[in-house]
């Protein structure tokens, strides 16, 4: 089998997973879209670890043992999110991450709509 066919099916399988981080708003569509990415790296990894071995006489399927690792990481990237984002659920009521924003983004005390005497009791 020639490398184009799960090179062309990797690259795919990654622009819909960017697609997916890129244009979801739930909080779990997005891990599972960065779970396709990764999945789309493992097909590069195990594809291009098949081709080489062809190639060279010694074996060491490098490619199949960085694909473990990231199976690994992948499982405890799930397991940690999706626990926090039912946490975060649990306490807001929504995964949408465009309502999540103010998380991040602590309450502004000085701004240019502030009136002065706002501005004199966040500074006293």
């Amino acid at each position: 089998m020639h490398l184009a066919y799960p090179a062309v099916l990797s690259a795919l399988l990654f622009c819909t997973g960017l697609y997916g981080v890129l244009a979801r708003r739930n909080a779990i569509l997005v891990l599972m879209s960065v779970e396709l990415m990764l999945n789309a790296v493992n097909l590069n990894l195990v594809s291009f670890d098949v081709w080489l071995s062809r190639a060279a006489k010694e074996t060491l399927h490098s490619g199949q043992a960085l694909t473990l690792f990231t199976i690994a990481i992948a499982a405890a990237e799930i397991g940690i999110g999706l626990a926090i984002v039912l946490a975060v659920y649990r306490n807001r009521g929504t995964s949408d991450i465009d309502k999540l924003r103010d998380t991040a983004e602590g309450p502004e005390t000085e701004g240019p709509d502030t009136p002065a005497a706002e501005k004199a009791e966040a500074t006293a």
